[in-house]
């Protein structure tokens, strides 16, 4: 017997119903794709309103596991951590839909489904073009990062094309996607400062976040640098050894 799929819908957008419940069926037929790795993210154009729709891959047999008896799936933490972060003020794509399908009793493909936003930045800018004359921007984002801290939100995968940001004269907004792996709960300042150690970029960039972000927590500057400099390297010396940088690096490894 077929078993139908689960579909949450946000109760305030149910103008997308007819669409969200064709994407198994359409999902691969139409949108246009602007990711696809381990899995694909699509737009598509819904009464004049663009719609972001991630199509999660099938997880190997333990996690399969895991998200059909144990924990939320990552399309479903996405959904509910959308409305949580957006009641608290903290800019995220409206939240549409999820979809959930089971094969075999267990979770098979997953679809999280919100508004296109329309940033047209990424701090991927930072690692392919350097910092001189931005520097405003990696201040504010400094500051932002601490805020966002301070209220006791963690975003575990706090990388460059995760963190959008638009900007009007002196005034940077920030707008976080691919949050299905957040932790809400007290951040310590040396939590905060390995927060940026997965963002691309030169050691000055980090000297300068750390910097700013150290007097907006009331932290010793110096405690800061350090750690920053040490998650960072740490991370990337990883990635170092096996061979796949994106970036050009300036620290050999330890």
């Amino acid at each position: 017997m077929k078993i139908e799929p689960k579909i949450v819908l946000n109760p305030q957008q149910k103008v997308f119903e007819s669409f969200v419940r064709s994407l198994p069926d359409t999902f691969d037929k139409g949108g246009r794709t602007i990711y696809k790795q381990r899995n694909e993210i699509k737009v598509f154009e819904i009464g004049g309103i663009a719609v972001n729709v991630k199509r999660y891959r099938k997880p190997h047999l333990l996690n399969r596991v895991a998200y059909t008896f144990f924990r939320s799936s990552k399309a479903e933490r996405s959904y509910r951590y959308a409305f949580r972060l957006r009641e608290m003020g903290i800019d995220t794509p409206e939240p549409f839909a999820y979809i959930l399908i089971k094969k075999n009793g267990l979770l098979h493909i997953s679809y999280y489904v919100c508004r296109q936003v329309p940033y047209e930045h990424t701090m991927y800018e930072f690692g392919r073009g350097g910092i001189a004359g931005r520097e405003s921007i990696l201040q504010a984002f400094a500051v932002y990062t601490a805020r966002l801290h301070e209220a006791g939100v963690y975003h575990r995968d706090y990388s460059p094309g995760n963190i959008l940001f638009h900007q009007e004269g002196e005034d940077v907004r920030f707008c976080l996607v691919d949050i299905n792996r957040m932790r809400f709960g007290p951040v310590s300042v040396k939590q905060g400062c390995a927060a940026f150690a997965r963002l691309w970029g030169p050691e000055s960039m980090f000297r300068l976040l750390a910097e700013r972000y150290a007097k907006e927590r009331g932290e010793d500057v110096g405690y800061c640098v350090r750690w920053t400099l040490y998650y960072r390297r740490r991370f990337w010396n990883a990635s170092l050894r096996r061979g796949d940088l994106p970036f050009d690096w300036d620290i050999s490894p330890a």
